[in-house]
């Protein structure tokens, strides 16, 4: 091989390099959320509904904005929103790093849900569709965010920006609440990842601050396979954890209907 025909086939392979980088740049996308998060919501007298359209919002209304704290009363159903700048959602996983151990954590703010409180009935709580846009999930390496965001998640495509979660059961709820009172529950549910739906069982603990205010947190633990989640093969990482955990950490306000 003489020197030309070497020079020609190291600007193939380079040039072959920077479209590939190009690409993998373009499939993964910005890591913005397409729009602000919502998620369906609930109602003191109906099922959940899909939030209301700007339109909807923009029209004037008699109804009160702010219920007396003193509502909350033994007997009364009361609504929550999660307040997505005061909450996180997270996953968490071990892998090797430049054959060093790292634990890697993905954290987002784009989390929306409701929650229903039942004074009077605890047990009738409710909890609503918890929806959370993996799009926006950060770590602490821009790269390990664009093969999340483009190979791992696919969230780059609209129609896996979003994870969600559709609670079946809240098991272990006391008979009676109180302000000040933490209770630890378990939540059972659904929890779509892609086009995958698998049942997950979570651990839940809830205070309730103020007749206005929750804050909690919920953690699971489940596994790459079981979302065919697979690891693109890179230089310098290897022995990734099939086991992910995945957090909330939550504040809910009262809503006025």
């Amino acid at each position: 091989m003489n020197r030309r025909t070497l020079l020609i086939g190291v600007g193939v392979v380079v040039v072959l390099a920077i479209a590939a980088v190009a690409i993998f740049l373009i499939s993964s996308g910005s890591g913005e959320a397409s729009a602000p998060i919502s998620a369906p919501t609930l109602s003191l007298t109906d099922a959940a509904t899909e939030p209301p359209t700007a339109e909807a919002m923009a029209e004037p209304t008699d109804a009160p904005t702010d219920a007396p704290a003193a509502e909350a009363a033994a007997g009364e159903r009361v609504l929550f929103r999660i307040v997505p700048e005061e909450s996180q959602a997270s996953f968490t996983l071990n892998e090797d790093l430049f054959n060093q151990p790292k634990t890697v954590v993905g954290t987002t703010d784009q989390v929306a849900g409701d929650i229903i409180i039942d004074f009077g009935a605890p047990a009738s709580s409710e909890l609503g569709t918890i929806r959370i846009n993996v799009r926006t999930l950060q770590t602490d390496n821009d790269f390990r965010n664009r093969a999340i965001r483009g190979q791992i998640l696919q969230s780059s495509q609209d129609a896996f920006e979003f994870a969600e979660f559709t609670p079946t059961a809240l098991n272990g709820l006391p008979d009676s609440v109180a302000v000040g009172d933490t209770i630890t529950f378990e939540i059972v549910g659904d929890l779509k990842v892609r086009d995958i739906v698998q049942s997950t069982t979570w651990q839940a603990e809830v205070t309730l601050v103020s007749e206005d205010r929750l804050e909690g947190t919920a953690s699971t633990v489940v596994t790459r396979a079981q979302y065919n989640l697979t690891i693109p093969n890179v230089p310098n990482v290897a022995n990734v954890t099939d086991e992910v955990t995945l957090a909330l950490q939550f504040v809910a306000t009262r809503v006025a209907e």
